[in-house]
Order: C-alpha cells, then sequence, then structure tokens
C-alpha cells in the first residue's frame, strides 16, 4: 500500500488514493496510521479519489489524527495541489478540487508553491448558533488571568475563533495546551472549533487607510489536534479578524502575511472577504506500508 508524507510549514499529512486502498479509512484506521511510534506519524491523512463531478481534477477528504473529519485545511489543500499535478492527475496551473467544505481553486505558481482561492469568510455559520451578524463573542474561562475572552468567529470552510493578544510577549506566555481544550470544546461551539491567537508585529499607520499590507504573528491550537506549527485556515481566520478589527479591507483588499511557528504564510483579504491563501509544501518521502501493517489496519476496526 503505497503513501506519501507531504509538509507545510511543519503540517505534516500523508497522502492516500482511494484507489489503492485495500479497505475503507475508518476513523480508527486513521489513528494508527498517524500515531507516533507504532503508526507513520503525521497531523492527518489526505484522502484523494477520482472526482464524482468532471469539472474537479479530485476529491480530497481530511482527517485529523484523532480520527474526525476536518471541512478544510489551507496546508493539507496546498499539500494535496500539488501531489496532484507532481503525480499527473493534471497539467493544469488552475484547476478545481472538491473538498467537504465546497470547492476551492487553486493556482499553481512554482513548483513547490500555489495559491488557493478559498472561497468567502462568513462571520455566522451553524458552528457557532445564535452568534450576532459579526461574529464577536464571550467566552469565560477557567484562567486565573484572563476570565473572559472576546473574540472573532469566521468560517472558511471550517470554524475558526479567532482571539486578539495585546503583544508579542503576551502571545508567547500563553499556556495553549491549558486554554486550547477549554476554547475547542465550549458548548457554544457544538462542533468544536480551531483556535487561533494573534498579534500584530507592525503597528499599521494610524492614518492610513483600511487595506493595504499587514504582518501578524499567530499560534494556532487545531480542533483535533491541539497545537500545531502552522494551520493555513487558523492563519486565514487570524488574518480575516484582524482586518475587520481595522475597519475592513476596503476595495483593493488587505495581504496580511501570518508568522507562524512552522513559518510564513500568506493571506489575501478582499473587501468582500474572499480569501486566497498563498504558500509552500513539499514532499518528505514515500514508502509502502508493509503487509504486516497493512493486515494490522484490517483488524482494525
Amino acid at each position: 500500500m503505497r503513501f506519501e508524507k507531504w509538509q507545510a510549514l511543519g503540517n505534516d499529512y500523508l497522502i492516500l488514493e482511494r484507489d489503492e486502498l485495500p479497505f475503507e479509512l475508518t476513523p480508527a484506521r486513521v489513528r494508527r496510521l498517524c500515531e507516533g511510534h507504532f503508526g507513520v506519524f503525521a497531523d492527518g491523512v489526505l484522502l484523494l479519489s477520482r472526482p464524482r463531478d468532471p469539472e474537479h481534477v479530485a476529491d480530497l477528504r481530511i482527517y485529523n489524527p484523532d480520527g474526525s473529519e476536518a471541512e478544510l485545511s489551507g496546508n493539507g489543500a496546498r499539500e494535496a495541489i500539488l501531489y496532484l499535478r507532481r503525480r499527473g492527475w493534471t497539467e493544469d496551473d488552475e484547476f478545481s478540487i472538491s473538498t467537504a467544505a465546497g470547492p476551492i481553486r487553486p493556482q499553481i505558481t512554482g513548483p513547490h508553491t500555489c495559491r488557493v482561492d478559498m472561497g468567502r469568510a462568513s462571520l455566522t455559520s451553524q458552528d457557532f448558533p445564535g452568534g450576532p451578524p459579526d461574529g464577536h463573542g464571550e467566552l469565560p474561562i477557567n484562567n486565573p488571568e484572563v476570565a473572559t475572552l472576546s473574540f472573532q468567529h469566521v468560517s472558511i470552510g471550517n470554524p475558526q475563533c479567532a482571539i486578539h493578544v495585546t503583544s508579542q510577549a503576551a502571545l508567547d506566555a500563553l499556556d495553549l495546551p491549558v486554554i486550547g481544550p477549554q476554547i475547542e470544546g465550549h458548548e457554544r461551539f457544538p462542533n468544536r472549533t480551531n483556535v487561533s491567537w494573534y498579534t500584530e508585529i507592525e503597528t499599521p499607520d494610524p492614518t492610513a487607510e483600511a487595506g493595504g499590507r499587514a504582518r501578524i504573528r499567530a499560534r494556532i491550537f487545531e480542533r483535533g489536534v491541539g497545537e500545531t506549527l502552522s494551520s493555513g485556515t487558523g492563519a486565514a481566520g487570524a488574518a480575516v479578524a484582524h482586518v475587520l478589527s481595522r475597519g475592513g479591507a476596503g476595495e483593493q483588499g488587505t495581504h496580511v502575511t501570518v508568522v507562524l511557528d512552522g513559518g510564513e504564510l500568506g493571506v489575501e483579504v478582499g473587501g468582500d472577504l474572499r480569501v486566497n491563501l498563498t504558500g509552500w509544501a513539499i514532499p518528505v518521502f514515500d514508502g509502502r506500508l508493509s503487509d504486516d501493517f497493512v493486515k494490522e489496519l484490517h483488524e482494525t476496526e
């Protein structure tokens, strides 16, 4: 059973083709594949299938290491996109793939880079029921320093909870393994949520109009994963929240460079909240699972 392992800003996925799988990809099998020491070890699995709609090059399903399915992943999507090109599924620079969050449309910009139209972000969604139209909210948390957190809900195919932090020192001091689970699983988010904390690195000119360029630092706690080196949709959620806090993107849009633990991502936020994500992804290795391990996966419920 063949697979490839790819990474983008330290966010690593196993890529499998559905036609080569000898079994269904169940949550238990995903957990076993992603497990350290006993499996291949990864932040998730990308499953590519031949498209049901001929307008798409492929259908993409994304699994977290806990076996749950994610609607979308910015880093995972770029890895899948560049894999499809390398493996000959398409020779086009621009195409479409289907995801659980809807179609996404990439543009290949180099051997290891692409720009992905992620669609329009929304400030309301079924993942934040009862939330106001502007997506603002507050959460009580069990933290002696901060009893209540103000946040911005953003839906980018999956739910994002973006929280502004006053300084980079305060951002670095956050104990994400402690506060992350409290927010991810809060009752206000019935399907759980991804969480990003962000702060400005370069203070914008207060006389400048909305739009232009910005640079922020972010840390990410992913639903079903925990703290990660990077997240494409998490970076996008933080970028949208930052742009909204400055009055919106303006007609020309805003380009936000998001600095993550694993590197930098470019997020373009349009005046209509359309998001384009630009970054790199590279293969780490390819291989085959041993017959013994495949047999073990077969026997896993």
